[in-house]
């Protein structure tokens, strides 16, 4: 579904700039900002990390719904995917409300619903994932 193709080619640079929490992000050729709100310090010019963290699931979510559906050739019109991620005594969940519209019967509905589990990065962040940082 999203993105398959390219997941493991996927290279994003990050550059802090000279105010404060104001961060660069550069990714395949396009230019996004990311900042911490006002009240940690920030100027709130873009997300803040968490916001990204979200964004992407999101994203892909969405994206992996839309290629189901044209692939089905249903006629899904829009999906909105709503992320909310809490800490919890057990540590940290999200919450992801998905909503479809278009000309869509309860059983397509359904269906859709399950293939949100399938988009990639849902599946990245429910499997065992290992972070390597270096000093360049």
């Amino acid at each position: 579904m999203c993105c398959l193709n390219q997941m493991a080619n996927a290279n994003v640079l990050i550059t802090s700039q000279p105010e404060k929490y104001k961060t660069v992000i550069t990714a395949s050729g396009h230019t996004l900002l990311g900042d911490e709100p006002v009240s940690e310090g920030g100027a709130d010019t873009g997300p803040n990390p968490y916001e990204y963290f979200l964004s992407s699931l999101g994203l892909c979510t969405a994206i992996t719904l839309r290629m189901y559906a044209d692939r089905k050739e249903w006629k899904l019109d829009k999906v909105t995917v709503e992320l909310e991620l809490n800490k919890t005594e057990a540590g940290n969940e999200i919450k992801r409300r998905v909503s479809v519209s278009g000309e869509l019967d309860e059983e397509q509905k359904n269906r859709l619903l399950k293939i949100a589990n399938s988009c990639p990065v849902h599946k990245i962040l429910n499997a065992p994932l290992a972070i390597f940082t270096e000093l360049s």
